[in-house]
């Protein structure tokens, strides 16, 4: 590595020779020292120390909620409960904060940088190690998942345990990399009893989700802004029930971004990079079509569409299709064997179960009620405008700034298009619905619609923070005697920092950004959480009151079973809920 120094000239230093070689202090010394500076500040140091910090955060919350001493079952306990997770989630995350503050008066702001990274990583996973904390007050006194044996719940530890024993699934279209995992992990830690099984998965499930979508995002934007207008979105989507099928949607989005983006730089890169990150994005979309293969359709005319517009058709055609040549022969060799089944037998499986949200308006997907809906009174709710209201106009309004703003710009261009796709596959299924009298499923597109359209929105704050920071710098190198732009979120601290004694401009809004998320996420994840507290209301808190009614494998009753009374079945009220 070549270092300059200021002056003139460069000075050569004569390394020691003799014992004063090894000596502390000498040159060999110094450098044995500085490998793990090194490593620490490359990207991919910096990313994997993000990546610890992401995780570790995810399990504080579920490792505390299991010592909660209460009645999951009495309303009293369940909002003591929340409130206590809120307590702990409060207090790590003003730790985290408090860490960034004092990076920025200590040693001139050198780490602030490093402390910023840190502390975004930590949100993000302590706001679904919440979800998943509150999962574990819904189900404390119980071994069994949620929903115990019933409906998917049931079906998924059948198919488990079938797989697990060398056996063919239920459903040969089912993504098996749950089926998989599950049985696997059932045989390692809790003998093959994959219902048992289930139960750590959908707390684990939870608590990953948040991670693994900033660390998804990070692929794009900074780690402030990955934090803002990446997972802020996604936990409109986190569910604790069933966490990988959502999980691959928010992941989907930014890695589907991401190989656009490269796809449009890669008649400039060079050859061994181009197919390394060609078989990478190519294995990464393997493993996500194994777990939940639904959101691949919905997106697929978009995408394709991307592709296209952004494909180096000037500059290196040819190495942009070996690009996509690469990450195809990846995602074959990954998911193939899958994909044909899919293309076989799903052109024979059809799904005729009409839901709640099969009999409401079409066009409207801000909100999805589940198939136990529970009291709803009009649905769609009633708007100000033509019956739309102020959220979708809101909505709607971002979407076309966004798309105004970053009408060049590969990540909002391929967002709109895989939005637009899941809109025109949404309505062409429910178009032939009278026809074929069967639903595909599609009222799931909701989930991608209200995705795309708040990160959109999100975007918005994005790019319009980007136009002001330009026009300062503009600004700034115009005037006589101006600083220095102010530098990008999560680059390395400049070598020669200035001692800040106030609270600079930069500073504050990092810092006043993290205070405001962590209360927006600490927000919505009670809500989230709440959203799964066991009850017998007709709505999905009926999945965890049903596994508070099962007899356990042991003939005994759940520890706070309802009068202490239990079944083998559990509760069967829920029947009456499906409409």
């Amino acid at each position: 590595m070549t270092v300059s120094t200021e002056g003139s000239a460069a000075v050569r230093a004569v390394p020691p020779s003799g014992p004063a070689a090894n000596a502390p202090g000498s040159s060999k010394s110094s450098d044995a020292d500085q490998v793990p500076r090194r490593a620490l500040r490359s990207r991919g140091g910096l990313l994997l120390l993000e990546a610890a910090v992401a995780f570790a955060a995810a399990l504080v919350l579920p490792l505390l909620a299991r010592g909660f001493k209460l009645n999951p079952l009495n309303r009293i306990a369940q909002v003591s409960g929340l409130a206590a997770i809120q307590l702990r989630f409060a207090l790590v995350g003003l730790l985290f904060i408090a860490a960034v503050v004092l990076a920025m008066r200590l040693r001139g702001g050198r780490h602030f940088d490093l402390a910023t990274r840190l502390a975004a990583a930590a949100l993000a996973g302590l706001a679904s190690g919440f979800v998943a904390a509150g999962a574990v007050v819904a189900l404390l006194g119980t071994p069994w998942p949620m929903f115990g044996l019933n409906g998917d719940s049931g079906r998924i530890v059948e198919w488990a345990h079938a797989v697990a024993n060398g056996q063919p699934s239920g459903s040969p279209v089912y993504p098996p990399m749950p089926l998989y995992t599950l049985g696997y992990y059932a045989e390692w830690f809790h003998g093959g009893n994959t219902a048992y099984a289930f139960k750590d998965l959908q707390i684990l499930g939870a608590a990953a989700f948040g991670p693994l979508v900033y660390l998804a995002w990070r692929m794009l934007l900074s780690p402030v802004r990955a934090l803002a207008f990446g997972v802020v979105p996604a936990f409109a989507l986190i569910d604790s029930y069933k966490p990988y099928s959502q999980t691959v949607l928010v992941l989907l989005v930014p890695v589907l971004v991401a190989m656009v983006v490269a796809l449009r730089r890669s008649g400039t890169e060079g050859w061994r990079p181009l197919l390394l990150k060609g078989a990478g994005f190519g294995a990464v979309l393997g493993v996500l079509f194994l777990t939940y293969s639904g959101w691949f359709l919905w997106s697929a005319a978009g995408v394709l569409f991307a592709a296209l517009l952004y494909f180096p058709w000037k500059t290196g055609r040819f190495k942009g299709a070996a690009f996509m040549g690469s990450a195809l022969a990846v995602f074959l060799v990954v998911a193939g064997r899958y994909l044909v089944v899919m293309l076989k037998e799903g052109q024979t499986t059809k799904d005729y179960n009409f839901r709640f949200d099969n009999f409401t308006d079409p066009a409207y997907y801000l909100m999805w009620r589940t198939d136990m809906p529970g009291k709803v009174g009009d649905w769609p709710p009633p708007g100000e405008f033509g019956g739309v209201g102020l959220f979708a106009l809101v909505t709607f309004v971002c979407l076309g700034a966004a798309i105004w703003l970053g009408l060049r710009k590969p990540l909002v261009v391929t967002i709109a298009a895989m939005f637009i796709s899941a809109w025109i596959m949404r309505m062409y299924i429910a178009s032939h619905m009278y026809e074929t009298q069967t639903v595909q499923l599609y009222t799931r597109t909701n989930n991608q619609l209200l995705y795309c359209g708040l990160i959109l929105c999100a975007l918005v704050a994005h790019l319009v923070s980007l136009k002001l920071a330009e026009r300062r710098t503009a600004s700034g190198a115009s005037a006589p005697g101006a600083g220095a732009a102010a530098p990008v979120e999560g680059a390395p601290a400049p070598a020669t920092a200035v001692v800040r004694t106030g609270f600079p401009g930069r500073e504050g809004a990092v810092i006043g950004t993290l205070c405001a998320l962590l209360l927006l996420l600490g927000t919505v994840s009670s809500s989230m959480s709440d959203r799964y507290m066991p009850a017998q209301d007709g709505t999905y808190r009926i999945l965890p009151w049903v596994s508070h009614t099962i007899r356990q494998q042991d003939g005994k009753c759940p520890k706070f079973a309802p009068k202490g009374e239990c079944s083998k079945d559990g509760d069967q009220s829920w029947l009456s809920y499906v409409r």
